[in-house]
């Protein structure tokens, strides 16, 4: 049975983000006018295997999913194999490389498989956009250009930016959103979750082109963004600071633990089951000083870890924890340094005088013999930031401890 509209409602737009209240007075008001139709809604997002491995940053329009799966709604995980060949320019501010279909589907075997740590593969549908969009004739593809202006295209800012600044923008980035627009023609869709740099895509692009074809606009469901560990970036694996969700137990919580304090409710909105009311309860334990907030995070590295490993996996990762921080396997006595503004890794190491040169910091790196906060460090250009106190150790015995600013 379906739960009440309005307590569906909160879930659902929990966490979004659309950068105008009116817009997201318009898609709350359109929800609840689909939700009282009384049927399941068809919900979809699509993804493009760009990558073969996902972060927790990727899971964030799954969780979404997860909670229209929870409340009885159809899901489809679409995997955009032929989106991909193209590379969504929303969030760029140069080209993408341009995939073949053959990395598209290598990369989709595992990408749908790793995405059902956080779906319900019973109630998932997966579909493959090539399906269709191979099959549009030039003829179609004119028709649907036909809706859209040059204009609407360069209001875009990434465009824009690189439009004033005389960066080529090539033709075909802009059929990423005719094309993922389409998508929501041939699925018949009555919602799209995506992230913010979505929004043209999902509310231009994808409800006109339904509208063209006589079909009721989807209603968009915009997620904010989710940083990564310096709680400033959005979380990406080329700039270090993202938690993959094939990382270990002891790995993810450890990650999870090093965010700085004023992310943990964003995080809670956007990767954990948690409903509206517990997460206004845990802000509002913190913003009174009733919780801790390192107690508050140790509950937020249980829940992303159980997700990903279970309840064995969660307590394997917090023991872990405090044997090593709270239990202070460290020394107490360490080197120190104060950090007021990002620097790289390799040069905190060499300046505290914990190796002879740089050169030698890179290898100890590439060979397994530095940690972060407990975890092994594989990214010899790592920068930290000056949010929180964090341990470094080189080799077995030599420590440094960074504190924020």
């Amino acid at each position: 049975m379906l739960r009440p509209i309005d307590e569906q409602v909160a879930i659902l737009m929990q966490g979004t983000e659309y950068g105008d209240e009116t817009l997201r007075q318009n898609m709350e008001e359109a929800l609840r006018q689909r939700l009282a139709e009384g049927r399941p809604l068809r919900v979809y997002c699509g993804f493009d295997p760009r990558t073969s491995d996902l972060h927790l940053g990727h899971t964030v329009p799954l969780y979404k999913l997860r909670q229209f799966q929870e409340l009885g709604h159809q899901v489809v995980f679409l995997v955009g194999t032929f989106t991909s060949l193209i590379g969504d320019p929303s969030d760029q501010d140069q080209l993408r490389p341009q995939l073949t279909l053959e990395q598209t589907l290598a990369n989709a075997a595992t990408y749908a498989e790793q995405a059902f740590a956080v779906l319900d593969r019973k109630k998932t549908t997966i579909r493959f956009n090539h399906a269709w969009l191979q099959e549009l004739t030039l003829e179609e593809f004119i028709h649907v250009a036909s809706h859209f202006t040059v204009q609407q295209f360069l209001t875009r800012e990434n465009f824009r930016d690189r439009f004033a600044a005389g960066d080529a923008i090539y033709l075909h980035e802009f059929f990423y959103a005719l094309l993922q627009g389409y998508d929501a023609v041939a699925l018949e869709t009555d919602v799209q979750v995506g992230g913010t740099d979505q929004l043209f895509n999902i509310v231009t692009a994808g409800r006109k082109l339904q509208s063209a074809q006589g079909q009721k606009p989807q209603i968009a469901i915009i997620h904010g963004i989710l940083p990564g560990t310096d709680g400033v970036i959005r979380m990406s694996k080329s700039r270090g600071n993202h938690i993959p969700i094939r990382a270990t137990p002891e790995d993810m919580y450890g990650k999870v633990m090093s965010l700085p304090d004023q992310v943990m409710p964003q995080f809670f909105r956007l990767v954990t089951r948690y409903e509206p009311a517990a997460i206004a309860a845990i802000v509002q334990d913190l913003e009174s000083g009733r919780r801790h907030p390192r107690d508050v995070k140790m509950e937020l590295a249980r829940e992303i870890v159980s997700m990903f490993h279970g309840l064995d996996g969660a307590a394997a990762g917090e023991a872990h924890f405090r044997q090593v921080f709270q239990q202070k396997e460290a020394p107490d006595e360490m080197v120190e340094r104060t950090l007021v503004e990002p620097a790289g890794l390799v040069d905190l190491i060499y300046e505290a005088g914990l190796a002879s040169s740089k050169s030698q910091v890179r290898r100890l790196i590439q060979q397994g013999g530095v940690r972060l906060n407990g975890h092994k460090v594989e990214d010899v250009h790592l920068v930290l930031e000056p949010n929180h106190e964090q341990i470094i150790q080189v080799g077995k015995r030599h420590f440094l401890r960074i504190k924020g600013k």
